[in-house]
């Protein structure tokens, strides 16, 4: 059996081999997770914040980006650590430590911030597919629906393919703008010295402060603690050196291409506008339109090409985060395809409501609002991280040293007083831009701030005043039990779904070998004409009696072979009919066939099997198509 149950990302977990490879081949081997994790900093969130430091202050505030990204790459690291040495994700690991009524909270705020990230998704490739193809901005929103279907194909073709599929999104980023930083031509002494740290206030303070929060993304750091866990090591202290060691590297050298972006972002929006006398650019449409006007065709086109990848990759990397917070904190699993639909539903409708009832303009104020709800988020992953990889009990040698340690909480709380600023900077713009508004900001959102607050409180000294047990508190599946005596089953009454397909004598067969020649069978046949589904047992037609015709000459064929059978026909939906025979007729077991159908058809179509085995409380037997 197995043991996937409980595995981060059960379906790829182990997926990947970097056994009996040396060099630059294992090396590649490892290299793929980190890159998934950078397409997190190069969203469309951050495009807007940068656009709007470099538009607003030229070159001075790369230093921020620079300083964002040491912190990114410090946390990625532990994250990854707490994967390799524990075998836990993030969320697995809170789930451990924390009470379960925390866990629902800290799952409901992680939840929220992965749909304010694909939020920024949505908002980003439609503003894109508008750059590009003049595509109206609702029909853009509408359209990003669908690739739920491209992220079930990925899925599918495994983790190097998805892998493979983000990083060619991530090259066509980073070559659109390397071709834009050449025909812009920026002033290279001049980024120099913007790396040189300056004083921030006001304004620029506020940018800082959003780009900080844009960069150092929640979600990533779940993400990053299980995608490492598909890779195959050996579970000894050399094995696990030499994979924190090569997923090291992978971080630095993704995040790193990541940084370049973001500082090629700012870099574009300070030489193109900052330098132009367009200082307040802090739209993605400003920008396009700016550099049409300033560049000619190339450079916006360009531009457009990278929002849209940059969306598309950062939506796949959403769901999987998506998926590893319900496993991890509430066990909670469900289909890929449908988390993404649902996440997907859940972003779409605030971008629809925001462009029918106040229009596209205001799509830049949504931009940001998401921002603000994935720094709320930030300090939730950050602290238990740091909390789990200082564990010497369960982290051994390969716990965080004193210096790492003082650095992670040196950085943790830097982000969440920053964050905190943010917030608070955000709320008395509200109250001053809308003072009608002001009770409902009194009412609910300062009050939701202080209990979040007192949760972040909690979160923070919980591991620090209890200890909790090794053992998992609860599982996805349970625990094993013991297994004493295991007596044969005998079926006194069996059903078999009959389609009068060439996989019918398989499923006569398999019946008889649960139930023998002591057993009474039951063929079952539904029709699904249009008349069956509406005049159920009155319809005559033709498909009717040819099908009770043939349903009968079964029943004769086993009565000669010395078996006990009889026909029921059902009408209209097969998963009711076949249902109400097994209730009135007392069966006792079902065997039924599978159309082995595809995913793709599956979804289409439906699955009867799947559908039968929630309507009835017998076992059921499927038999596949040889």
């Amino acid at each position: 059996m197995s043991s996937n149950n409980n595995q981060s990302l059960g379906d790829v977990h182990s997926s990947v081999t970097t056994e009996n490879k040396t060099g630059w081949r294992k090396l590649m081997a490892f290299l793929g997770p980190a890159y998934l994790v950078s397409v997190g900093y190069m969203d469309p969130g951050n495009w807007a914040t940068d656009i709007a430091g470099g538009s607003a202050f030229g070159y001075k505030l790369i230093w921020v980006l620079f300083v964002s990204n040491l912190i990114a790459l410090l946390l990625q690291s532990l994250s990854a650590r707490l994967g390799i040495v524990r075998g836990l994700d993030l969320a697995q690991a809170s789930k451990n430590a924390y009470p379960r009524f925390v866990n629902f909270c800290l799952y409901i705020l992680a939840q929220i911030a992965i749909i304010a990230c694909d939020l920024a998704e949505i908002i980003g490739m439609a503003i894109g597919l508008k750059l590009l193809f003049h595509l109206p901005l609702i029909w853009g929103v509408s359209l990003t629906i669908t690739d739920t279907v491209l992220m079930l194909y990925l899925m599918n073709k495994g983790m190097r393919k998805l892998e493979g599929f983000i990083i060619s999104m991530i090259f066509i980023v980073g070559l659109s703008f390397l071709v834009e930083m050449f025909i812009v031509q920026p002033n290279v002494v001049e980024i120099a010295k913007g790396f040189a740290p300056s004083n921030l206030s006001g304004e620029a303070l506020y940018i800082a402060i959003g780009i900080i929060g844009a960069t150092v993304m929640p979600h990533n750091l779940y993400l990053h603690s299980s995608l490492v866990q598909t890779r195959q090591i050996t579970r000894t202290d050399e094995g696990i050196k030499s994979a924190i060691k090569f997923n090291l590297f992978d971080t630095v050298i993704a995040l790193n291409l990541a940084f370049f972006v973001n500082a090629a972002i700012l870099i574009l929006a300070a030489t193109a506008f900052f330098k132009n006398g367009y200082f307040k650019v802090a739209e993605i449409q400003d920008a396009y339109k700016l550099l049409e006007h300033i560049f000619g065709n190339i450079a916006p086109a360009l531009f457009a090409i990278a929002l849209i990848a940059s969306g598309q990759s950062s939506t796949i990397t959403g769901t999987l985060a998506g998926q590893i917070i319900m496993e991890g904190h509430i066990n909670l699993r469900i289909e890929p395809w449908l988390r993404r639909l649902l996440t997907r539903l859940l972003a779409i409708v605030p971008a629809m409501l925001t462009i029918i009832y106040f229009g596209e303009d205001a799509l830049g104020n949504l931009l940001v609002l998401s921002q603000v709800v994935l720094s709320l988020q930030l300090g939730f992953a950050v602290i238990p991280l740091i909390h789990f990889t200082s564990d010497k009990k369960r982290m051994g040698n390969f716990a965080i040293g004193l210096g790492v340690k003082i650095l992670a909480w040196a950085s943790a709380i830097a982000i969440v007083a920053l964050n905190v600023k943010l917030v608070y900077e955000q709320i008395t713009d509200w109250i001053k831009e809308d003072p009608a508004a002001a009770v409902w900001i009194y009412a609910l959102v300062i009050p939701l701030v202080i209990g979040i607050s007192l949760l972040l409180v909690y979160v923070l000294v919980r591991p620090l005043l209890f200890k909790h047990a090794d053992k998992p508190a609860y599982l996805p599946h349970g625990i094993a039990t013991a297994i004493t005596d295991l007596d044969a089953i005998t079926y006194k009454h069996i059903a078999i779904t009959i389609d009068f397909s060439k996989n019918d004598n398989d499923c006569l067969r398999h019946a008889i070998m649960q139930g023998g020649k002591r057993a009474d069978y039951t063929l079952i046949h539904v029709v699904e004409t249009a008349g069956a589904r509406y005049y159920g047992k009155q319809v005559l037609d033709n498909e009717t009696q040819s099908d009770v015709d043939n349903l009968d000459k079964y029943v004769t064929a086993m009565e000669k072979l010395g078996y006990k059978a009889q026909a029921q026909i059902g009408y209209g939906s097969p998963a009711r009919s076949i249902a109400k025979i097994v209730n009135e007729e007392n069966i006792d077991f079902i065997v039924m066939g599978s159309h082995g159908h595809k995913a793709l058809k599956d979804l289409i179509f439906g699955t009867t099997v799947n559908s039968v085995r929630h309507r009835v409380n017998v076992p059921v037997l499927v038999v596949k198509p040889q």
